[in-house]
């Protein structure tokens, strides 16, 4: 039978999965963590764990927007690509860190020509001015490097372990939700409990100034493949 268009095809998997969770309560962060790692309906693959926060936010407001990059105390679980804008002895240090690519003008002119096998771009202040020519390839990605994320910073090397041991990026999207991969089903609980907690409080301690009334609205968990937990946080 041929696929419907436009709706989203969901496995036999995910829907036994999704009978286990109560659409209708909140779940502490704990109970919502031992659904993921119990449940008898596991992925072969090791599923990414991803929470997703709405904040109440007016996003039309430029003193609103939520944005930035946090170290997760247990990291992502995940292999991280990352490339470095820079020049000189730069480049030798960031490729010892772990960059897949490092380089300046030259990198610039690979990525513009359409090489983009990474996950995040860091680059060295001096090396904007290659950069900034790929607003238009690395923006509607995400990849464009920014001194509000700590993308951009003369300190090249430290950035490129950082971004490969576990700090994430994570801005607000039109509707005031902010998403980020917490880990992997494989972790263990406290080891997910504890980059939950650790997120969430950044979030909290980034409060905009300007934003009136209850900050932050809901949040929810869920595997790759997974339903959405609420939690009550």
């Amino acid at each position: 039978m041929p696929k419907r268009r436009g709706r989203r095809v969901v496995s036999k998997r995910a829907k036994n999965f999704a009978k286990l969770v109560d659409p209708d309560r909140s779940y502490a962060l704990e109970e919502a963590i031992d659904l993921i790692k119990n449940s008898p309906y596991k992925c072969k693959f090791d599923e990414s764990v991803d929470l997703a926060i709405k904040l109440n936010l007016d996003t039309k407001q430029a003193d609103q927007l939520v944005r930035g990059a946090f170290s997760l105390p247990k990291g992502t679980g995940k292999t991280v690509r990352v490339i470095a804008f820079c020049e000189g002895s730069q480049v030798e240090a960031a490729l010892k860190a772990g960059a897949v690519a490092a380089g300046g003008e030259d990198l610039a002119k690979k990525v513009a020509d359409g090489w983009l096998e990474f996950d995040v771009a860091v680059a060295h202040p001096a090396s904007m001015r290659y950069v900034s020519r790929l607003g238009k390839v690395l923006g509607p990605k995400g990849l464009m490097p920014s001194a509000k994320t700590g993308s951009v910073t003369p300190e090249i090397a430290k950035a490129v372990a950082e971004f490969k041991a576990g700090k994430v990026e994570f801005r607000n999207d039109q509707y005031g939700n902010v998403h980020v991969t917490v880990g992997k089903v494989s972790f263990s609980r406290e080891d997910l409990i504890e980059n939950v907690r650790a997120f969430v409080s950044h979030i909290l301690a980034i409060r905009p100034p300007a934003v009136k009334g209850a900050y932050l609205e809901k949040a929810s968990i869920s595997t790759t493949m997974g339903p959405g937990i609420r939690l009550a946080l």
